[in-house]
């Protein structure tokens, strides 16, 4: 088994003792990915659909680092702070994953880092 912690500077810094992801064999699992912006890392401003367009595209960044692409993706998590906000997030969620997107669950959460709307984690084919 090849175990490979991932890094980038293109996506936020982890904010406790855990990695942006790890990539064993050919899959790769990321850690959630929050609105944060990797310059500054605060969250985005706009609500859960600048939040999750930042979200997913953090989660770009780290596929993009493994070796992976978003095209690869095979499940998603999403965690909302309020389900309410499902048809939104779900609006912008599509644009990213436009053709046979992964299969995914969506759970409310009763709060999220840094009080975030939305918090989205993947697991990923890496060639």
């Amino acid at each position: 088994m090849d175990r490979k912690v991932i890094k980038t500077e293109n996506a936020p810094q982890a904010i406790g003792p855990y990695s942006v992801a790890i990539k064993v064999d050919n899959l790769v699992f990321t850690s959630g990915q929050i609105g944060l912006d990797p310059t500054t890392q605060g969250l985005v401003p706009g609500g859960v659909q600048a939040e999750t367009r930042q979200a997913l595209t953090n989660l770009k960044q780290v596929l993009l680092a493994a070796g992976s692409a978003l095209e690869r993706v095979v499940k998603t998590t999403v965690f909302l702070k309020d389900m309410s906000d499902f048809q939104a997030m779900n609006s912008v969620y599509a644009e990213f994953f436009p053709v046979d997107p992964p299969a995914r669950s969506a759970v409310a959460a009763a709060g999220l880092p840094k009080s975030a709307c939305v918090e989205i984690e993947a697991i990923a084919i890496v060639d």
